[in-house]
């Protein structure tokens, strides 16, 4: 039986001395935990926890589903099929949001019923909705502490089965939350701070978000683009084509390129908080395309002329 007063007082001891060890890996993931921090606030506010509890929520879908809004909070599985992994039977939903609801609401550790929020029992309330097999053993959950000076190896490789020489490759739920909060300065908890804070992440003088790739697709996505962008900061000619529906539907030059004036859109749009009804505008053409349309055509050999010799 694993006293959860101790355990919250071992991962608290724990936070004060972490450091982390793979400190570069953490910077893409908590962006985009940071980036979708409306959402993941939506959902705590839904399921009746506290604000801090996006915190929870966002780290645990970076372990459960690697950031996927395809897949469930609770396991990973997909949403909109009943789950086979633990809690197996769950849904189908009509929603991401509404199978972190249920996660939180219906399926053990419950933990929209939970009351510590310091950072102690953010860890541990994290750990029991992971499992608390690591704590049954007195090791440190690879779930939790992954990718910090607090663990070293041994892993659940499966629903019950350990292997103690296996190391988690997947980074852990509090070297994340470390990093978060270098970028966002309103993440604070009740309890002692850590001692050693992660290198400095260079953010907006001004406060403001970062107007990265990850930033536009979570915004456009927010406004309604669809298909839904993959939050990769790569601006490709998915998000490119979502730019193009955006700027038709609010008014302003259709280009594809995202300069003062289609920011000046999205912030407006954003501080609205509603949905741009975009329209559908054909994908980017490129050069390559239009030369293999040409093939067999007289027009192709007369752009054969023109070709580089040996191309």
């Amino acid at each position: 039986m694993v006293d959860i007063a101790a355990l919250t007082r071992a991962n608290a001891a724990r936070w004060s001395r972490a450091k982390l060890t793979r400190e570069a890996e953490f910077i893409q993931p908590a962006r985009v935990a940071v980036a979708n921090k409306g959402r993941y606030l939506a959902i705590a506010r839904q399921a009746g926890m506290p604000d801090i509890a996006w915190v929870f929520i966002a780290v645990s879908h970076y372990r459960e589903s690697s950031q996927n809004f395809s897949r469930s909070l609770a396991q990973g599985d997909r949403w909109d099929q009943v789950s086979v992994h633990v809690p197996a039977g769950r849904g189908p939903f009509k929603s991401f949001e509404d199978a972190a609801v249920d996660a939180l609401v219906k399926c053990a550790p419950y933990a929209a019923r939970l009351k510590d929020w310091s950072i102690g029992g953010m860890l541990t309330n994290l750990e029991r909705f992971n499992g608390i097999g690591y704590a049954a053993r007195g090791v440190p959950s690879a779930y939790v502490w992954s990718g910090t000076n607090q663990y070293e190896r041994g892993k659940f490789v499966a629903d019950g089965v350990y292997d103690p020489n296996k190391v988690d490759a997947q980074l852990g739920v509090a070297g994340l939350i470390l990093t978060m909060m270098q970028l966002d300065p309103s993440i604070t908890f009740d309890g002692p701070a850590p001692q050693v804070q992660p290198k400095p992440i260079p953010i907006n003088p001004t406060d403001k978000p970062i107007r990265d790739g990850i930033w536009l697709q979570n915004s456009l996505n927010r406004l309604g683009a669809s298909p839904k962008l993959e939050l990769d900061g790569i601006v490709g000619p998915a998000t490119r084509n979502a730019v193009r529906a955006f700027q038709l539907a609010a008014g302003i030059s259709v280009d594809g390129l995202v300069g003062a004036e289609t920011f000046a859109a999205l912030d407006k749009a954003l501080a609205a908080g509603k949905p741009v009804p975009t329209l559908p505008v054909p994908p980017d053409i490129s050069l390559a395309d239009k030369l293999e349309n040409l093939a067999g055509s007289f027009w192709s050999h007369v752009v054969d002329l023109f070709k580089p010799k040996g191309q």
